[in-house]
């Protein structure tokens, strides 16, 4: 039996029984108006829409609804809601914008157009570097996974990089046991490679200061000769 039967009255979806296109947001990880505005202008969305083969026929916004969905609940692919176009096309949709690297080009989108809307460039010139540790379900391979002795935790470890404003520049996972000295330095290289205009980082004193600095100065150097 379908959850909504009430939407199939209003559906207009090119895909014969999908009721996508005149969905109603209800869920908390639906996007709202305010931002589905923000994120609709082809500046930002335009690779989303164009791929290789078929043209997509299901309503992007629900799309990108489905996929949230999954992500911020943790459930499978085929317990999507009926209100959602079909998990094989939502799950298809994922694998080619992910595949094509198009979450990053949105967070990168929307993070220059944050940074210029509160009055700094567009490109950081100073960034803050942490780390976190998770505990991973036992269901994760002992290969993605380590101990930390520290905190005493079987997990990974999420290496973060952020601008002054707190947004997302960098984000390297490796097992618990992985030291924050060597995530950093993984970190970093991800950092220049994307950034060429860094000049400021700053850590806390689990990054043990000196050794380190001079490690990403010289790697800094290197990457300014490259670029």
């Amino acid at each position: 039996m379908l959850v909504y039967p009430a939407a199939a009255r209003n559906a207009s979806c090119a895909s014969a029984g999908c009721w996508c296109r005149d969905r109603v947001p209800r869920y908390p990880s639906d996007l709202s108006d305010e931002q589905w505005a923000v994120l609709e202008p082809r500046a930002v969305m335009a690779e989303l829409t164009v791929a290789a083969g078929r043209p997509m026929v299901h309503d992007l916004r629900a799309m990108c609804d489905a996929v949230a969905y999954v992500v911020r609940n943790g459930i499978e692919w085929r317990a999507l809601p009926a209100d959602f176009p079909p998990w094989e096309a939502v799950y298809a949709f994922y694998e080619r914008w992910n595949g094509r690297g198009l979450p990053l080009a949105l967070i990168r989108r929307l993070r220059e157009q944050l940074r210029v809307h509160q009055g700094r460039a567009a490109q950081p010139s100073a960034c803050i570097v942490d780390s976190q540790i998770v505990k991973a379900a036992d269901t994760v391979g002992k290969k993605t996974s380590g101990y930390h002795g520290g905190k005493k935790i079987t997990g990974r470890g999420r290496h973060l990089a952020v601008d002054a404003e707190g947004w997302l520049l960098a984000l390297v996972v490796t097992a618990a046991s992985v030291s924050d000295r060597a995530g950093a330095k993984l970190l970093v290289i991800r950092l220049f490679d994307a950034f060429s205009t860094l000049k400021i980082m700053w850590a806390d004193s689990g990054y043990d200061g000196a050794p380190l600095a001079a490690w990403i100065k010289a790697t800094a150097a290197v990457s300014r000769r490259r670029s």
